[in-house]
Order: C-alpha cells, then sequence, then structure tokens
C-alpha cells in the first residue's frame, strides 16, 4: 500500500511496517546467529526499500531482543541483570562478579565494549534507576519466532496486518506527524516519547499501544547510542515517529483536508528545500 502520509510530509523513506510472523519473507535480510548488531539496522534498511527480519536467535543484541519482544533478553546480558544495570549506569568496575565477566569477555569482544561494560554507559544514575527502569517496559514474549519489517508499499493489506507503521523523518516532519496524530483523537497528548532504546519505541512500547482502546503514537530516537549507530544511514537529523497500525489508518484518512494541504506547511517545506 501507498501512504498518503508520506506523500504529503515529502517522506524521502519509506515507512516501516512492522509484522510477526512464523515464517521469513523469501530474501529477507537478517543477521547472522548471534553476531552483535543494532536492529534498527534492519529497520533502516526496509525504509530504504528491502525486506528484513529478526528471529528469535538472531537478534542482534540483548537490548534489541527484548526490545522486539522477544522476552526479557537482559537476563543472558553478559553478568545477567545485575550486570546490565551497571553497565547502563554506572560501570562494572569495582565489582568483582563484573571484573570477572569482563576478564572473560577479552577473548572475544572489542575493547570499547569491554571499557563501556567497566565503565558504564552513564544513562542511568545508578544500577537501582536501571531496575526501575526495565520494571517500567511494557516486557513482552511475542506468539511468533520473526519480527518482519517491510516497506510499506510492499504490504498487501487483504493478506497482512501490521502492528505497527514506523517514519525515519526530520524534525519538520516528525512535527507534523505529532499535529496529525491530535488532529481527531481525543485529547491532546496523543504522542509518547518515554526514555527507551531505539528499538524499545518502536517495537515494545508501539506494540503496547496499539492493544490499547485509545492507542497513542510513540516517539523516539531520544536513545544516543541508536542515534549514533544510524547516523550513516539517515544523518544528523532523524527523528522515529511509531504509529499502532489501528491508529495509522484514521490518520491516513485525515490527510485530506488537514494541515498538510495548507499554506503554512506546504511554505514550510518549501523553506527547507530553498
Amino acid at each position: 500500500m501507498n501512504s498518503r502520509i508520506a506523500a504529503a510530509i515529502n517522506l524521502p523513506y519509506q515507512p516501516v511496517a512492522i509484522l510477526w510472523s512464523d515464517e521469513i519473507p523469501e530474501g529477507a535480510q537478517m543477521f547472522k546467529d548471534k553476531s552483535w548488531a543494532c536492529s534498527l539496522w534492519l529497520t533502516a534498511a526496509a525504509a530504504k526499500g528491502k525486506v528484513a527480519a529478526c528471529s528469535r536467535d538472531a537478534f542482534g543484541c540483548f537490548g534489541g531482543g527484548t526490545g522486539l519482544g522477544f522476552g526479557d533478553q537482559y537476563r543472558n546480558f553478559p553478568g545477567g541483570t545485575e550486570g546490565f544495570c551497571r553497565f547502563l549506569s554506572s560501570g562494572n568496575a569495582g565489582h568483582p562478579e563484573g571484573e570477572a565477566v569482563a576478564k572473560a569477555l577479552k577473548a572475544f569482544a572489542d575493547e570499547h565494549f569491554i571499557e563501556e561494560y567497566l565503565q558504564g554507559e552513564c544513562y542511568l544514575k545508578n544500577p537501582e534507576a536501571v531496575r526501575d527502569f526495565i520494571d517500567d517496559l511494557p516486557m513482552r514474549d511475542i506468539p511468533t519466532q520473526y519480527v518482519v519489517f517491510k516497506p510499506l508499499s510492499e504490504i498487501e493489506q487483504q493478506q497482512e496486518e501490521p502492528i505497527v507503521v514506523v517514519f525515519f523523518c526530520n524534525p519538520d516532519q516528525f512535527s507534523a506527524l505529532g499535529v496529525l496524530a491530535n488532529y481527531s483523537f481525543d485529547g491532546n497528548d496523543n504522542v509518547i516519547f518515554p526514555f527507551a532504546a531505539g528499538c524499545q519505541a518502536i517495537g515494545l512500547y508501539a506494540y503496547d499501544e496499539e492493544e490499547k482502546d485509545h492507542p497513542k503514537a510513540v516517539a523516539g530516537l531520544m536513545d544516543l547510542s541508536a542515534r549514533l549507530y544510524l547516523r550513516n544511514h539517515f544523518g544528523e537529523n532523524v527523528m522515529s515517529m511509531s504509529i499502532p497500525w489501528s491508529m495509522f489508518q484514521t490518520m491516513e484518512d485525515n490527510v485530506a483536508g488537514s494541515f498538510l494541504e495548507r499554506n503554512t506547511w506546504h511554505k514550510l517545506m518549501q523553506s527547507r528545500t530553498a
């Protein structure tokens, strides 16, 4: 299907449909088993016209496995959940268990990861804050073997029903999606912007919204690591907006007659290309 929204905001990339499936589409790009990678790279590939997929055995990193809905993969992080809590915050240096894990990692992990593991990413102040962060996640184990990323144009509506549609966009387009998300829905808070990994914003949080009676769009790419990993794919001025499928269909119908056909939006687009 072609997106009216994508056309109206002059999106340079395809909206990405996320589906749950027990089958891998023919020719889908996938990670090798157990290899480290960022799951958003596959989403970026779909935005550029490729079909991609993650499996329960190949999801790129422990955070990606968790964020895309393959259960609590933090338990499998080096040093377990406690090791992850220290990694995301103040680091594993000075903790006997963490030091031992770091020493063992030297046989196969690169120096950058070991340094981060020991010193911490410092995204949260302490391990206790990370535990609260994990407890607040809408954690789930999806009922299928794969998460599939498809360019929206390849979705056959009579045969496939995505869970979420993800837009990678510049700040003006991001703002337009936020306005459209509030155009006909009750209230003026129909976009949430959780502190979340990039994969959690397109996965767990968006999945959770799709199941609600009044779903909300999920703004994403507050994740600094994900922004760095995507820099070569989209440049520096990129945000994500993940729209639950039921909400997306209404937003598509709302394009005609909306602000997207009025002067302010057209002038804003022209000012970017002038």
